[in-house]
């Protein structure tokens, strides 16, 4: 594409309003700029899109949006008169631009003949999969950036099973994109137009209370809660974002008497004035959680990020340092104790089955498979775990009780697909009360954990390179390795190779190839002779590489030697 030419065609459009026009004015004497916003489209994948919110057809603004929305509109005709009856729900977080943007995909939606199910304000974004299920609708669209800083917004994709977009319809939409123009080719009406005509209907209460009636028969053992309920207290944080309303509540009918709800984060404001990064896997921005905590004598931190999907906490320890348990960690945490809590209540299913993406804790399926639970990896992302979840559901082999992810995503139940904060943050809870009344924290519960199935140690790193020059450094990294995957690393070796674009897994030792169940994604795997495994994949959202490094050792000491150990061939990528 030339990037000049397509920048031309932006600042001369008539669809631009002023401000438009003089943001593009005022970088016509910077090529890197024009080439970066202008280069090419943002890639439309089985996430939708994400990017820096700018005037630009590498960027989030509003004629992106448009022209997604007709993308998938058109997807959506292709099911014929049913589909376009059942229609979209649409949802948004609570970033800069966001309800704009929903309102502008509701106007296509609905000048295309697609009947728009639009949130009446921000919701989380389980509740817009919650949504999607509800209604029957075709498909779903939600305005969000998740934890993404406070420059960035998105827009996700659902089909009618309230999972993210599978590859062939995002491919289906990608193609389509190719073939129409940013403005002349989309089709739109004024949205009180579309609203008078009954083509636009809007969602509020009485889906929130359909959405909580199935969130809060999830809780297994309300009991724990009423037994330390007098002394048990929470401090909770949204991160100004959509959980605000949902989680406080969920923990009140679980049965929390106190729960600190830290105020300024509480506060609706999509330039998350409070934090660097409202994102829950920063232990930093739960600075002002804290001193709430330490003010109130409370040993249990709650925080979910701006969309509500992903969750995360922090703990007193006995020297009254509160510290961050990792989403491994509290993933198999939350494993076991609902394992056990379903059985003690008899809710256990006959065969009951985990899930977890390739770069969780293999900790999780020890815990699982010494419980009687089977236990399945997935490629990261939640459409692939609902994929996974209704595949075995629906032969028969085995009943899905929790799915998780290392980067603080949890999916239980069957009235979602995807990630959800609002019922995690209820069952962590639920947790640490049951823990609570055992005289435990969540800390003494993860030590118990290992002494039992064994020392394990993760970390992941994330090698940022932005712009253009980065996404070409992405390309070249993933290339490098995969064409001359290395003999050792850190002076360990490399016992096999697996590459999950097409499947193959490599015996080092003597060249024997072979195939694995999953592929199709672009992500490297190197085990090592120590038993490490060394994960490689480009983030999907964000303009990064991340290095997984999975761990294990004979004691807590052990395990953490050999995840440090790998540290510094990392950092050699970096610098490649």
């Amino acid at each position: 594409m030339d990037f000049m030419k397509e920048y031309e065609k932006w600042l001369h459009s008539p669809a631009l309003s002023p401000d438009q026009r003089q943001e593009l004015e005022a970088i016509q004497h910077d090529p890197k700029e024009i080439e970066s916003r202008f280069f090419g489209p943002l890639e439309f994948g089985t996430a939708g899109l994400r990017g820096v919110m700018a005037v630009g057809l590498h960027n989030m603004n509003i004629h992106v949006i448009r022209w997604a929305t007709q993308g998938f509109a058109d997807v959506i005709a292709a099911e014929g008169e049913a589909g376009l009856r059942r229609g979209v729900a649409i949802c948004m977080d609570c970033r800069n631009h966001s309800m704009e943007f929903a309102r502008a995909a509701a106007e296509v939606c609905a000048a295309n003949g697609i009947h728009v199910r639009i949130f009446e304000s921000l919701r989380p974004t389980p509740e817009l999969s919650f949504a999607v299920r509800h209604y029957h609708c075709q498909a779903g669209i939600n305005i969000t950036a998740s934890h993404n800083p406070k420059e960035y917004n998105g827009y996700k994709v659902y089909w009618e099973d309230g999972a993210q977009l599978p590859p062939h319809h995002a491919d289906a939409i990608a193609k389509r994109l190719e073939q129409i123009d940013i403005f002349a080719g989309v089709r739109t009406m004024p949205y009180e137009q579309a609203v008078a005509q009954g083509l636009v209907e809007v969602l509020g209460e009485e889906t929130d209370r359909a959405f909580m009636s199935c969130v809060t028969a999830q809780i297994i053992d309300k009991a724990a809660v009423e037994k330390v309920a007098d002394s048990f207290k929470v401090v909770y944080t949204p991160f100004h974002g959509c959980g605000y309303k949902l989680v406080p509540e969920a923990l009140r009918t679980l049965g929390v008497k106190h729960l600190l709800c830290e105020p300024h984060q509480m506060v609706i404001d999509g330039n998350f004035p409070t934090v660097v990064s409202p994102n829950p896997e920063n232990p930093e921005g739960f600075a002002l959680c804290i001193d709430l905590a330490r003010q109130n004598d409370v040993d249990f931190i709650l925080g979910t990020d701006p969309d509500s999907d992903r969750v995360g906490i922090l703990v007193r320890d006995r020297q009254g340092q509160y510290r961050t348990i990792t989403g491994n960690q509290t993933g198999v945490l939350l494993l076991d104790y609902m394992i056990g809590a379903l059985r003690r209540t008899g809710r256990l299913p006959e065969k009951p089955v985990a899930l977890k993406t390739i770069v969780t804790t293999e900790m999780a399926r020890k815990v699982a498979q010494s419980n009687g639970v089977a236990c399945y990896d997935t490629f990261t992302g939640f459409k692939f775990m609902a994929e996974k979840k209704n595949a075995l559901e629906e032969q028969g082999q085995g009943k899905v009780i929790f799915s998780y992810e290392e980067s603080y995503g949890y999916m239980v139940g069957d009235y979602v697909r995807d990630k959800d904060a609002v019922t995690a943050s209820m069952l962590l809870t639920e947790m640490a009360a049951w823990y609570a009344g055992q005289g435990m924290t969540l800390l003494d519960a993860l030590e118990a954990l290992y002494e039992k199935y064994g020392y394990y140690a993760e970390k992941t790193y994330n090698l940022v390179m932005p712009g253009l020059d980065g996404l070409k450094d992405m390309a070249a990294l993933m290339r490098s390795l995969r064409q001359a995957p290395p003999a050792a690393i850190s002076g360990v070796k490399v016992v096999a190779f697996k590459d999950y674009a097409d499947g193959t897994v490599v015996d080092c030792a003597t060249g024997e190839k072979g195939v694995m169940e999953l592929s199709g994604s672009n992500v490297l795997r190197f085990e090592m002779a120590d038993g490490t495994s060394v994960i490689v994949r480009p983030s999907g959202t964000e303009p990064k590489i991340k290095v997984y490094i999975l761990a294990q050792g004979k004691d807590a000491r052990d395990a953490q030697d050999n995840l440090s150990k790998y540290s510094q061939w990392v950092s050699s990528l970096q610098k490649a």
